[in-house]
């Protein structure tokens, strides 16, 4: 089966915004979960436990506790950024308020980079990297989450409240 990723972020603690973008990313066909930061709780983590899972965290964290209690559920932690490979596709993953994060992934050479912070949806290309945002679950004009085949860049962004599909 491919991998289909279900990508959320800035859920700063709203467990019932952050449980409604899960419920929706996994009955959409998400077989992995990535979380871009700005967590905010170990309930939010809780939504994530069971399912493959990758989490970094954003400036609103307090990251020790977060990956203590993370890794304790088997959520993959990688922060401040990782690098996942699905085949020959790279994605970096950080939350976005790191300049020098961003600029690391950039340097490697990543096919997709994967960031938070802003709570805006995002999807344009620096050289040959694309740069996607999956918009946030607070403080946003719209409340949305993202799924991403890695290996044909098929993305798309989903309207939570609404179960919509829209665009950046």
């Amino acid at each position: 089966m491919p991998d289909l990723l279900g990508i959320l972020s800035d859920t700063h603690g709203r467990l019932s915004t952050a449980r409604a973008a899960v419920d929706l990313l996994l009955a959409r066909g998400a077989t992995r979960l990535v979380h871009l930061g700005d967590v905010g709780s170990d309930a939010v983590l809780d939504l994530l436990a069971g399912v493959p899972a990758t989490v970094c965290f954003g400036n609103c964290d307090d990251d020790r506790p977060l990956r203590r209690y993370a890794e304790a559920i088997g959520i993959e932690v990688g922060h401040p950024s990782a690098i996942l490979a699905f085949g020959d596709v790279r994605l970096g993953l950080t939350h976005g308020h790191l300049e020098d994060e961003l600029a690391g992934l950039l340097a490697a050479k990543v096919d997709f980079l994967l960031h938070g912070h802003s709570h805006e949806m995002r999807d344009e290309r620096i050289g040959a990297t694309r740069i996607l945002n999956p918009g946030a679950r607070h403080r946003a004009a719209r409340f949305t989450a993202m799924l991403l085949d890695p290996r044909s860049g098929e993305a798309s962004w989903i309207d939570v409240s609404s179960g919509e599909t829209v665009r950046p």
